[in-house]
């Protein structure tokens, strides 16, 4: 078999070319567009699945220097900490601190789920782990960044069944949320009003809580947002390696909490000043590099051995959002039409990522009428807090599974 070794730079070039790739193929092909696939996941797959042939084939064998996707993979969660503002949780209400706390509640119920059912099926506990919150409620971010953790202790297979099951959960969330609400309306006969109708003081709510929409950018607030990350990620190194003398953790667990400290200084002085808008861009092209690369090594090859369990695995996993978006959100949330978008929207990034929450709640406002809470409060648990607690939440589950 003919080896083919590439460094970190040709790595990172081949990541940009099937970024490029899945981009042009998400606007032709309406099935991802329909379920909100990311184009990372769409060009890394079909890479991967070609790779698959050269492996199986015997044509071809490539390394692939995976450097730049751990550092890429650092700036991301380093941004997701800067969206940890306990000011914009009390800006966003009692509605916001509920539903984070639903929402927090379902990983925990996840991780919990795929262990148990792992335990049964004979699944070693780190793998099944990959089917929990961190495909599911986290996606293919997280599933890119937490797999390789489970690699690294000797779990063969564990990125491939992580990867496969956010896709999985992709689809099926956009695919259930309506009917949960639909089956919600008419079991509890859900009357809606007359007056559903945007509401524009809900544009004046996310311009509080994210900022201006029209912000102009410059090079050099670009510049300082990337210091600031970079900042955090150095102080950040040395807390990971504290911690790590009482659990085991990410790496990236340290940069993560500081970025968070700095934000919530930041709310409450004018002396110091961070580009949030600049670190949100910086975290969407860092997220969409180590994903491009998580995505295309990926060895399909070693997914046979545990497809089975990992079926089962996976429709528990859907099971479960069912009855606890039917069950817990919808009443959490108040049992009237506002929880049931809710739910739906619950369904969808619970299952998936936070776009499909919103096409879900979108589907669902289509038909009754629209959502003023469940398109408030969704959008800031979903964008800027469920990201770090799920993470903190699965950190802790792999520091008691090491």
């Amino acid at each position: 078999m003919f080896e083919l070794k590439m460094n970190m730079i040709q790595t990172i070039g081949l990541a940009v070319v099937v970024l490029i790739i899945g981009r042009y193929l998400r606007k032709r092909v309406k099935f991802f567009e329909t379920y909100c696939i990311p184009s990372p996941v769409i060009g890394g797959f079909l890479f991967a699945i070609i790779n698959l042939i050269f492996n199986k084939t015997g044509f071809l064998n490539i390394i692939f220097d995976v450097t730049l996707q751990n550092f890429f993979m650092t700036i991301f969660f380093t941004s997701v900490g800067f969206n940890a503002s306990w000011k914009l949780l009390k800006i966003g209400g009692l509605k916001v601190v509920i539903f984070l706390i639903a929402a927090i509640g379902l990983v925990v119920l996840q991780n919990v789920l795929a262990l148990g059912l792992g335990f049964a099926l004979n699944v070693d506990p780190l793998l099944a782990l990959m089917t929990g919150s961190t495909p599911m409620t986290g996606g293919h971010g997280t599933s890119a960044a937490i797999a390789p953790i489970a690699e690294e202790l000797g779990i063969k297979g564990a990125s491939t069944v992580a990867i496969a099951a956010a896709t999985f959960g992709l689809i099926a969330g956009s695919s259930l949320g309506g009917p949960v609400a639909n089956r919600l309306m008419k079991s509890h006969k859900i009357k809606v009003g007359s007056n559903r109708k945007k509401d524009d003081s809900n544009i004046k709510n996310d311009e509080m809580l994210f900022g201006e929409t029209n912000k102009i950018l410059n090079g050099s607030n670009f510049a300082k947002a990337f210091f600031m990350i970079l900042l955090s990620m150095f102080i950040g190194s040395y807390l990971s390696i504290f911690l790590n003398k009482f659990l085991s953790f990410p790496s990236y667990i340290g940069p993560m909490l500081v970025a968070a400290i700095f934000r919530n200084i930041a709310d409450n002085t004018t002396r110091f000043d961070i580009h949030y808008e600049e670190i949100r861009i910086l975290e969407d092209v860092s997220l969409n590099l180590f994903l491009g690369m998580a995505m295309m090594t990926l060895k399909l090859w070693e997914l046979a051995g545990v497809a089975g369990p990992l079926s089962i695995l996976l429709i528990a996993q859907a099971l479960l959002a069912i009855v606890y978006t039917y069950f817990i959100t919808f009443r959490m949330m108040g049992k009237n039409y506002d929880a049931v978008v809710l739910s739906a929207g619950h369904m969808g990034f619970g299952l998936g990522a936070t776009p499909n929450g919103i096409a879900n709640m979108q589907s669902v406002s289509d038909k009754y009428g629209y959502s003023n809470v469940a398109f408030f409060v969704l959008p800031i648990v979903g964008a800027l807090f469920i990201d770090f607690f799920n993470v903190s939440i699965i950190s802790l589950f792999l520091s008691f599974l090491q």
